[in-house]
């Protein structure tokens, strides 16, 4: 049996702590098999779309040796040849702790250069102070629930068959959201919860059908990021290759990031909205 790319990573293992400027420690893990697994290739994806991942605990000393802490946003676009194993990022993250940096600008600079060359594209980095953060406030995502659906279930392990479309077929353009999505991390097999938006414009899924299919992953071991492209790639199946669409995923943070994948075509990008429960 093959082992998975992130089993030589920290991901799962027991690992020092190191709190001064480490950018060896980021381990990047290659899209590509994933998207072979699709049917995908790198040059001719159908959607597009980022890894939006957030930050809150980071923190580095002034040049004077005062601590300064910060948030930070990251855009990793959803082409870019590796996504970053997400232990090694916090790692990486905290590497920054006993460093001294000159200025906010030194620093958000250095992180763009490092991701970048670790994920192999141009990678998007916002830092915010904490009074932004708090202004920001708690938004929720749009859309009808799928959530009280009286539905049975009974099964839990992946299974894109469950689709269905409403007879006869009919055009619609809907938005469904649900907070009862769950997998699992393919290393460690600990669960990664997540609030999803569905956004579509095609022939009328049958809303039941989708709830359970999407209730499948709850034992699929699979990285968020990849979860993802393959409810996009399932969806665009049924629905057809002219139909518009939308696959957004809000995870749960952990280890103070909380990973953000959209895919989309022909469907607005959504913004980076802070839920109740993360």
């Amino acid at each position: 049996m093959n082992s998975h790319p992130a089993e030589q990573s920290p991901l799962g293992k027991s690992t020092a702590y190191v709190s001064h400027y480490s950018p060896q420690l980021l381990f990047p893990i290659a899209r590509d098999a994933k998207w072979q697994e699709l049917g995908l290739r790198g040059d001719s994806l159908p959607f597009v779309g980022e890894d939006i991942w957030n930050c809150c605990e980071l923190s580095w000393l002034e040049s004077g040796g005062k601590p300064r802490v910060m948030a930070a946003e990251f855009r990793f676009a959803a082409s870019s040849p590796a996504i970053i194993e997400s232990k090694s990022f916090k790692l990486y993250l905290n590497s920054f702790n006993q460093s001294r940096f000159d200025s906010v600008e030194a620093v958000q600079q250095v992180l763009q250069q490092d991701l970048s060359a670790a994920c192999g594209a141009p990678v998007q980095v916002l830092l915010q102070d904490l009074h932004g953060l708090r202004e920001a406030g708690l938004a929720e995502l749009q859309g009808k629930s799928l959530d009280d659906l009286d539905v049975q279930v009974d099964q839990y392990h992946y299974n894109p068959a469950l689709l269905a479309l409403v007879e006869p077929a009919v055009r619609v353009e809907q938005t469904w959201v649900t907070d009862l999505f769950k997998s699992n991390c393919p290393v460690t097999g600990q669960p990664d919860w997540a609030s999803l938006q569905i956004s579509y414009a095609g022939p009328q899924l049958d809303e039941k059908a989708l709830l359970r299919y999407l209730l499948s992953f709850r034992e699929h071991a699979d990285f968020h990021e990849q979860c993802v492209e393959r409810i996009f790639c399932d969806l665009r199946g049924i629905l057809g290759d002219d139909c518009r669409l939308l696959v957004s995923a809000r995870y749960l943070r952990r280890g103070g990031l909380d990973i953000n994948p959209w895919r989309s075509c022909g469907m607005p990008a959504p913004g980076n909205l802070r839920l109740a429960r993360q």
